[in-house]
């Protein structure tokens, strides 16, 4: 499986670490939170990690701050 994670991933990982469950990240981003749980599974195959716990670290070790508003903020104002 490809290592790359996509923009919609990435925005995903975001929103775990940050803490929201996957109803309300399905709220967000518009879909159900069946297609979240598969994006999820999909997610962890690539960051290699089991958990939401190690997917946080994942994304604070991993992340560039400087995509934090093309990844959440944007979406939301368009």
């Amino acid at each position: 499986m490809s290592s790359l994670i996509t923009l919609k991933e990435q925005r995903i990982i975001a929103l775990v670490a940050d803490g929201l469950r996957n109803t309300d990240i399905a709220k967000i981003i518009g879909t159900t939170e069946n297609v979240v749980k598969n994006y999820l599974r999909t997610i962890f195959d690539k960051t290699g990690t089991w958990t939401r716990l190690e997917l946080a670290l994942w994304h604070l070790k991993n992340s560039d701050p400087l995509l934090f508003d093309e990844i959440l903020v944007a979406p939301l104002i368009n």
